[in-house]
């Protein structure tokens, strides 16, 4: 990779006398939002907010500009182009599978101005991802907030503590660090190699959580709980505490403790009542059964058995519910969430919405 001069608007040193007020410090640059998805608009807000000046934002759709109208309000909706031609640093956050189009197509059509700071939001890619516009001139860096976004206010109050994988070239180390830090942020170093495996972790442990959580509510009302929300809250939340201080240690339950019967009980219910989440419960119990032998929670007299029940086979055909009763509220079916993140313009390098 090409190397970056250092970039001026970091460089000034704060005025004496007391600290300045946002808009008098010094390195205040100009923002734009190329995809006013979720994560996008929070952002830039929270840039404003440490006396940056947003001046410009795009987005695909009608809640695109909802959004973009909420959270950077008076901020002129443009082009992608637009977008690069008024500002310094420029936000790409657009879904992972949109990026890399989004950054060829902005530097085959000459959008990229040197010196710009170019920062993209992906979880998934370091910088390599924009080495189009690299070459181009502008200065590369991967900021990915650790976090769940609303699309609303609140996720700006969130950024407050919140870790950011950040992957840059050395060179740009201390404007990475410090744009993380003007947002609430917390900068972690993810090397450009590891972003990938870093993704997935992060995957494992926030999207399939929901997964998890969502599947043991519905479980919960069919077995008659009329507030499986309350009912899971407090014992979720020790369950993180203390798997967040202890790792395995924390692990409780009938896997660790080699309760075969009881796994097999559980088994035989979940095929009578939720079929479509034997594969899951199994998978899951495989992994924590493994991992409890390893750290010496599973005696290995107990397992044997317990791994036999764990052995057994994925529900077929004959596990789903008579087609003549109809579906039950657990039958497994369509139920795939909406989506309302909006996919990827078609029309140029316009870039979808994160």
């Amino acid at each position: 990779m090409n190397a970056h001069p250092p970039s001026p608007k970091f460089s000034a040193p704060l005025e004496q006398g007391g600290p300045p007020s946002p808009q008098d410090r010094p390195a205040r640059l100009t923002v734009g939002v190329v995809g006013a998805g979720r994560v996008g608009p929070a952002l830039a807000a929270s840039l404003q907010l440490a006396g940056h000046r947003p001046v410009a934002v795009s987005g695909v759709s009608d809640a695109s500009v909802r959004r973009a109208a909420e959270l950077l309000p008076d901020v002129p909706l443009v082009t992608p182009a637009e977008v690069l031609a008024r500002a310094d640093l420029v936000l790409l956050t657009v879904p992972d599978d949109a990026l890399a189009d989004l950054v060829r197509g902005l530097a085959e059509t000459g959008a990229v101005r040197p010196g710009q700071l170019l920062v993209h939001t992906s979880g998934r890619y370091g910088t390599a991802v924009l080495d189009p516009a690299t070459r181009a001139g502008a200065l590369p860096l991967a900021l990915h907030p650790a976090m769940t976004f609303t699309g609303t206010s609140v996720d700006v109050q969130r950024l407050a503590g919140c870790s950011f994988g950040v992957t840059a070239p050395e060179e740009l180390r201390m404007a990475a660090e410090a744009l993380v830090i003007e947002m609430g942020g917390e900068p972690e170093w993810i090397a450009e190699s590891a972003r990938p495996l870093y993704h997935a972790a992060l995957a494992i442990g926030a999207n399939y959580l929901v997964t998890l959580v969502a599947q043991s509510m519905e479980l919960l009302r069919e077995a008659g709980v009329g507030a499986p929300d309350r009912m899971l809250g407090p014992l979720l939340g020790a369950a993180l505490d203390n798997a967040l201080r202890s790792g395995d240690a924390a692990l409780t339950g009938p896997v660790a403790r080699g309760d075969a019967g009881t796994v097999a009980a559980h088994v035989a219910e979940l095929r009578r009542h939720a079929p479509g989440s034997v594969a899951g419960y199994l998978a899951m119990a495989r992994t924590t059964a493994d991992r409890a032998l390893a750290h010496g929670l599973l005696k290995p007299e107990l397992a044997e058995d317990l791994l036999g029940v764990l052995a057994g086979p994925a529900p077929d055909a004959t596990d789903a519910p008579d087609a003549a009763e109809g579906p039950g509220p657990d039958a497994p079916g369509d139920d795939t969430p909406e989506d309302d993140t909006p996919h990827p313009d078609d029309n140029g390098p316009t870039g979808g919405d994160r």
